[in-house]
């Protein structure tokens, strides 16, 4: 048996593009997917903070050091620039795994430039790396 454990987020980033025309994706950028771990062409979740919504599509590398975070495609149909979203990645573990999984945190500042690393302890208190 495997469980689906959080296996990192970047929270809190500013959408800065959502472009319609295009294949429904998530462009990040590249010094954000190396923090977080999240891959070119993973599955995430992305939930709006300013309207509440949740979808899943996937990661598209963006220019390191661009500050990107554009939603592609029907994806774009969810957010506004300017809105503030969360993008979670999961990973399938076994529960001996599970049991001392941390998962990474990656806080981003109003440019989405990288603020702050953590690490999730228990009671789901923060540990900086």
């Amino acid at each position: 048996m495997e469980l689906t454990m959080l296996k990192s987020k970047i929270h809190r980033a500013t959408v800065v593009q959502a472009e319609l025309d295009y294949i429904g994706s998530i462009t990040v950028d590249q010094d954000l997917l190396d923090a977080s771990g999240i891959l070119e062409y993973e599955k995430v979740q992305i939930v709006n903070i300013n309207n509440g919504s949740r979808f899943e599509t996937y990661t598209i590398t963006g220019q390191r050091g661009s500050g990107l975070i554009c939603l592609n495609g029907a994806a774009a149909r969810h957010v506004q620039v300017g809105d503030k979203i969360i993008i979670m990645c999961y990973a399938q573990l076994t529960p001996e795994e599970a049991q001392s999984h941390q998962p990474k945190v990656i806080f981003v500042d109003d440019n989405n430039g990288i603020s702050r690393v953590s690490r999730y302890e228990k009671h789901g208190r923060l540990e900086d790396l």
